[in-house]
């Protein structure tokens, strides 16, 4: 009898993405580090500096979470304004038009979960002028972290 697993190709084992999320939010400086992409979802972690914001945008196919970890803003869903500060979870489905503006005096500390992904993986703008001179270089092109 011959054995056929050593002819069959293993699955390679995913590590996924295992941190103190809390700790690598409050600790970054850039205004966009994507942390771990996914086929399905994708982890970025954001700073906007005081008066700063992401920018209007719609994702027509993509759902998004935020989850606010230092400092104070607004979100805005389809013209409805609300306060953000520590601890507040926000969650953005797909097709809302939407922004994040940064109304305190002290950095705004996040991260962002896409579903699906929308940054090319290991991306890293450490501004705000930055992200937006390099958007359309660095949108998702289906690799994956792993």
């Amino acid at each position: 009898m011959t054995d056929s697993s050593s002819t069959l190709e293993r699955p390679q084992t995913k590590r996924g993405f295992v941190g103190d999320i809390e700790e690598q939010t409050c600790a970054n400086t850039d205004f966009r580090r994507v942390l771990y992409t996914g086929q399905h979802l994708q982890l970025v972690l954001m700073t906007l500096q005081p008066g700063e914001e992401i920018g209007e945008e719609v994702h027509e196919d993509r759902d998004q979470f935020f989850r606010f970890e230092e400092g104070s803003g607004v979100v805005l869903i389809d013209g409805k304004e609300s306060p953000v500060e520590d601890d507040f979870a926000v969650v953005v489905p797909a097709g809302a038009r939407h922004n994040v503006r940064n109304t305190g005096d002290r950095p705004l500390k996040l991260y962002t979960v896409y579903g699906p992904p929308e940054h090319k993986d290991g991306v890293v703008q450490a501004t705000k002028e930055e992200a937006d001179r390099r958007h359309h270089d660095e949108e998702w092109d289906g690799g994956t972290t792993e």
